[in-house]
Parts: C-alpha cells; sequence; structure tokens
C-alpha cells in the first residue's frame, strides 16, 4: 500500500492535523507527518514534494492557516493528489485559508477539505488511495455500512421515543 503524507505549517496545527492520523491508523494505511513551511522552507518543502512519489507515497495531506500556501506549493512540486486542509486563525478565522487553498491556478489542483476538515482529508486520501487497493477499498466499504447501521439504529430508538409522545 502507498503511503500518505500529512504536512503542516506548524507544529501548533497538530490538534487538528493529528485527527486526520487517527483516521489513516484506523484503515490501516502506513503514514509519515512533517512540519514544512512554504515560507520559511520552501527547498525543503519542494524537495518532500518532488520525491514523494519515488518515497512511495500516494496522496499528500497538507494543513496550513493564514496564506494556507503549503498545499499550493506542495501541488506545484508532484503529480500526487494533494488534499488541503485550510485551518482555523487569523484575521479571517479559516476563509482567507480556505480561499487561498481553493483558487488554484490551472494545472496545479489540490482538493480542500472544509476548515478544520482533517479527518475528510484523511477519508479522502483513503478512497484515493483503495482505487489501486482492494483491501482498504473493502475496509471503507464496511466502514460506510457501520455509519448506515448506527444511523438506522438512531432512527429506530427515534420512532420509539415518538410512540411515548
Amino acid at each position: 500500500m502507498k503511503k500518505a503524507a500529512v504536512i503542516m505549517g506548524s507544529d501548533s496545527d497538530f490538534p487538528v492535523m493529528s485527527k486526520a492520523l487517527v483516521v489513516l491508523k484506523e484503515f490501516g494505511i502506513p503514514f509519515e507527518a512533517h512540519v514544512c513551511s512554504a515560507h520559511r522552507t520552501p527547498e525543503e518543502t519542494a524537495e518532500f514534494a518532488s520525491k514523494a512519489k519515488e518515497n512511495g507515497f500516494g496522496v499528500i495531506i497538507a494543513g496550513a492557516g493564514m496564506s494556507a500556501a503549503l498545499a499550493g506549493s506542495l501541488a506545484a512540486h508532484t503529480t500526487l493528489p494533494v488534499i488541503g486542509v485550510p485551518l482555523r486563525g487569523g484575521a479571517q478565522d479559516g476563509m482567507d485559508a480556505l480561499l487561498s487553498t481553493v483558487m488554484m491556478p490551472s494545472g496545479i489542483p489540490v482538493a480542500c477539505v472544509a476548515i478544520d476538515g482533517a479527518k475528510n482529508a484523511a477519508y479522502l486520501a483513503a478512497e484515493i488511495l483503495a482505487l489501486s487497493d482492494e483491501d482498504l477499498a473493502k475496509k471503507l466499504s464496511d466502514y460506510k455500512e457501520e455509519m448506515k447501521q448506527g444511523v438506522l439504529k438512531k432512527d429506530a430508538a427515534l420512532q420509539e421515543k415518538l410512540k411515548e409522545l
């Protein structure tokens, strides 16, 4: 199985980005996590991205706030899918990061999840990796079935409560 990279612009992003790591771990997806900065370590960030495919990665998740240039910087140096996680903070409380992440120039796509949406970034990464991994695809299918059954169970409980009214 290909690895997932979880890149954050600062160690202060870890509380949010760790949620992606938990999901990846639950699905048995090997991963690495690193702090890279599009502005403070641009050469190292470019080198990581340019070598990611040959180093066994299949997808990159990038979390950053404010200017949120990290996902785009990584995407500029790789053909691997990059998923941006705009992080809350700054004067616009994450809206600046969201807009910076989605407004990429043609030819340098970055998928984007919600502000602080690290968990969904990991689910999307799992779905991307599952395109070439049947075992992972089965785990995702089973997970979605579990979610479905959970909702049906809650609805049945609600229906019983309604009878008591």
